[in-house]
């Protein structure tokens, strides 16, 4: 399923005058949404329905309702929400409703054995196991309310930390998993499962600047979400490097320190393990696919193939 959330007008003409090829899936959360799409189309246009998704929220509201646990997503929450919305976009010709859709982005996004806080580890178990039933729940509801008014064939749930659990709802078509195919270190702290590192990026060594540290170039790709340290790449080999603590991973250099770095000389390089997949592929053109010590095929990412989605 493609989603293109962009509310830039042009983009959105472009997207639903698609007569051939692969049509694009537009995720909404309400009316406003629709208007401004119609407004970008203008009269006339496709006579191809444009295919929209409802974006339902996924969070889990706790202490009677008065704390939000989860990604801040869509107003849509309740199956009243979905059907009444489903309502208004079956109303219109210009539109086909063909899928529903819910991230969990703190139960597929958030560990919980984080290192060396095992109280704030069992909290989350906690919280992940009753938003996983109330969620279950929920999600079966709205798609079935929904399809009292549209006959979806699309509920796409799920992200890589909560693969186990979404796929095991009945009401659910497809998972989605992302980040996971690269196991970077956001998903080093599942208690569920553990993936085997599929994805480094080197850094050269271009400066000694005292005893027990080596600069790098670049280095500074930095993973999205809440600022904090579990954000920055990890040096992974050789082993016993880790970040300067004052510097951290910077655009223009990457100082590392450890007894490790006394046997790099300048122009050796040193490997990471990147926070979540999207730096990569927003950073660099091309991934380079490795068995054994071959390299076996070049893949373009996304921005490779020049493409710009945010």
């Amino acid at each position: 399923m493609l989603a293109y959330p962009s509310v830039d007008r042009v983009a959105l003409r472009e997207l639903a005058l698609l007569e051939t090829g692969t049509r694009p899936i537009l995720t909404i959360d309400g009316v406003e949404q629709l208007e401004l799409i119609e407004s970008a189309i203008g009269p006339g246009g496709s006579s191809t329905p444009i295919r929209v998704c409802i974006d339902l929220d996924a969070a889990w509201w706790a202490v009677g309702d008065r704390v939000k646990i989860g990604p801040r997503r869509s107003p849509i929450h309740s199956p009243g929400q979905a059907g009444s919305l489903a309502e208004q976009i079956v109303r219109r010709p210009r539109f086909e409703l063909c899928a529903l859709m819910a991230y969990e982005g703190h139960i597929a996004g958030v560990g919980d054995e984080p290192p060396g806080r095992r109280l704030r580890g069992a909290l989350i178990r906690r919280i992940q196991q009753a938003s996983v039933r109330e969620l279950a729940e929920r999600r079966a509801a709205a798609v079935e309310a929904v399809r009292a008014i549209a006959p979806i064939e699309i509920v796409n749930g799920g992200g890589t930390g909560s693969l186990q659990t979404t796929s095991a709802e009945a009401a659910v078509t497809e998972v989605t998993a992302g980040s996971g195919f690269y196991a970077p270190t956001l998903f080093d702290s599942y208690s569920a499962f553990h993936l085997t590192p599929a994805a480094h990026f080197a850094l050269p060594v271009v400066r000694r600047p005292g005893p027990c540290i080596a600069t790098l170039l670049g280095g500074g790709y930095i993973a999205s979400g809440g600022a904090g340290g579990d954000r920055l790449p990890t040096p992974s080999l050789p082993r016993g490097l880790e970040l300067d603590s004052l510097e951290g991973a910077g655009e223009v250099q990457t100082p590392v320190r450890g007894a490790a770095a006394d046997a790099l000389a300048i122009g050796d390089n040193v490997y990471f393990r990147h926070a979540k997949a999207g730096e990569l592929c927003e950073r660099f053109d091309s991934l380079y696919l490795i068995e054994g010590e071959r390299i076996v095929d070049e893949v373009p990412t996304y921005r490779g193939e020049g493409h710009c989605f945010l």
